[in-house]
């Protein structure tokens, strides 16, 4: 097991955002993280990279526990998160924001390496390298900010909300990527509120509502389930 979740709340402040939520994340899996808007998908992305700290439970990451390890050190120990809309350096080029996602001892090493596997997944940055990353499309954007998680050599890639207002076109298109990087052995754990979409690409899923799991299990037990249905769509 990769990424071991078991039983944490988390708080903004007096706030219960998260209660009593575990998920698990196997090597080289894809893994669904579902729920209606509001429901703490994100807060468990960045409670997972501690961008919020948790109360209670525990993280393992690679058999270690990493629930007292700061965000600059779970990231050197192969965790990217992908933030959603993107949030790449807009007045930065493609070669730089790709730069600094490899900013660690052990990714700076194999910079020049990654750079060549980044540019056979995505061969379109590589084309636009200089180019300013405020400049491209929606879809190119999410491109590179993947890219440059890619490049801070994750075994597990985190990404939010990856086909926010983006063309089905562009969809199709990182679908495949995502399937390309899971086949290089990195695991990928995505939030999503498209189910159909999500369930069809990923391996398993999880639902979330109101901060608490309610279902989880393998992609094609849930895409036609009616608790998730229920979930989504109400009585």
């Amino acid at each position: 097991m990769l990424l071991d979740i078991k039983n944490i709340d988390v708080l903004y402040d007096d706030f219960q955002v998260i209660w009593d939520v575990s998920i698990n994340v196997d090597n080289g899996e894809m893994v669904a993280l579902l729920g209606p808007n509001g429901s703490g998908k994100s807060t468990i992305l960045n409670t997972i990279s501690n961008l919020v700290s948790h109360k209670n439970g525990s993280i393992h990451f690679k058999n270690n526990l990493i629930s007292e390890i700061p965000t600059f050190k779970r990231t050197e120990l192969g965790i990217s998160h992908v933030l959603e809309r993107r949030r790449v350096f807009p007045h930065l080029t493609v070669m730089q924001n790709l730069i600094l996602g490899a900013w660690h001892p052990k990714a700076k090493e194999k910079l020049s390496s990654s750079l060549s596997k980044v540019y056979k997944i995505f061969p379109k940055l590589e084309s636009r390298s200089s180019q300013l990353a405020h400049t491209m499309s929606g879809g190119e954007q999410q491109m590179l900010a993947i890219a440059r998680g890619l490049m801070g050599l994750p075994k597990l890639l985190m990404v939010d909300e990856p086909f926010l207002g983006l063309s089905p076109l562009v969809v199709k298109d990182l679908i495949k990527i995502f399937k390309n990087v899971v086949s290089e052995g990195i695991s990928i754990l995505f939030v999503e509120q498209n189910v159909r979409l999500a369930l069809s690409m990923a391996d398993r899923g999880y639902v979330l509502e109101s901060g608490r799991l309610v279902i989880s299990g393998k992609s094609n037990e849930l895409i036609n389930n009616e608790k998730v249905k229920k979930v989504f769509l109400g009585n």
